[in-house]
């Protein structure tokens, strides 16, 4: 039996802190790399390059329009497709176990769940809730392809089903400093004012073209469920559940980082930043919302249509 091809396909922006070891820990799995570089200014390109991978370069718009604008140019013939962000690799037991498994998938499983494990600081969090995420990030080419949001987004599934590997995990693991952490959440939290914005003014609709797999499913629920609680108030509820409730202090002092920058800061930052959308909106209108992208935060209107 001849073992299926699988492609890796690895945004990047600046990571030459973590692009080796990304391609190195991924080399094993795959036939072809495809970086897709946001005009990286330091040696990230360079470093791809030297280790084999193929890299293409596009304007950033979001994780979203970036994977899919990958997927509708770069011809992709391998069997499967992987995605992995530069910051993460796979844990050797997974890599075998995808091995093992790919050529006597049945035809009607195209796409597979991994488990998400963050390592902060090099410190497993394993409590608060947060080591119960499963993200579907290998599919079948022909059967796949991204939910156009501007965070958080997820594959919709175009045919078939999704199985879970259980063999090992896929590990998050940042090399960079706490700013660093600081500043991409920052970002993190205006991409997801805009998403919130947009849907509750009816500017981005709900995509038909597929689905999510029983596991997205399951988090998007509870993400809407958070989405009609007032603002700050659900910030400081998920908090409390997420640190105390559901055992985050177990994690210890790097875990109380964690828990309070990325489980109530974030979120807090987050509803500041609706709030204050909001505000102007009320002030101005919702039809110049993408005039206070560009204004505010430099975001200019492409990548995903608004409805006007």
């Amino acid at each position: 039996m001849t073992a299926p091809s699988t492609t890796a396909i690895i945004l990047s922006f600046n990571e030459e802190v973590h692009i080796r070891r990304c391609l190195e820990r991924i080399a094993p799995l795959v036939k072809r790399t495809i970086v897709v570089d946001s005009f990286s200014t330091d040696r990230t390109v360079e470093i791809a390059r030297e280790l084999g991978a193929e890299v293409h370069q596009h304007a950033f718009t979001n994780q979203a329009a970036q994977l899919q604008w990958a997927l509708d140019t770069i011809p992709i013939a391998s069997d499967w497709i992987i995605r992995i962000d530069c910051d993460e690799y796979l844990e050797p037991g997974l890599i075998d176990e995808i091995k093992a498994k790919l050529p006597v998938l049945p035809a009607d499983v195209t796409a597979l769940d991994v488990k998400l494990k963050v390592l902060f600081k090099g410190k497993f969090i394993r409590w608060g809730g947060y080591y119960r995420t499963w993200l579907t990030r290998l599919w079948r080419p022909d059967a796949g392809r991204m939910e156009q949001r501007w965070m958080d987004e997820r594959l919709l599934i175009t045919r078939g089903r999704a199985e879970r590997l259980t063999g090992g995990d896929l590990v998050d693991a940042s090399l960079k400093d706490i700013g660093w952490w600081t500043d991409k959440h920052n970002g993190y939290a205006t991409r997801q004012m805009i998403d919130f914005i947009a849907r509750e003014h009816g500017l981005i609709g709900e995509e038909a073209d597929g689905e999510l797999t029983a596991s997205a499913r399951k988090r998007r629920g509870l993400r809407k469920l958070y989405g009609g609680a007032p603002l700050y108030l659900r910030a400081v509820l998920y908090y409390l559940r997420r640190y105390f409730l559901l055992g985050g202090f177990l994690d210890g002092r790097l875990g109380f980082v964690w828990h309070f920058l990325h489980g109530f800061w974030f979120f807090v930052l987050m509803d500041a930043k609706i709030d204050e959308a909001r505000t102007w909106i009320a002030a101005n209108s919702i039809e110049d919302f993408p005039r206070y992208l560009a204004e505010r935060y430099g975001i200019a209107e492409t990548g995903i249509a608004w409805r006007r």
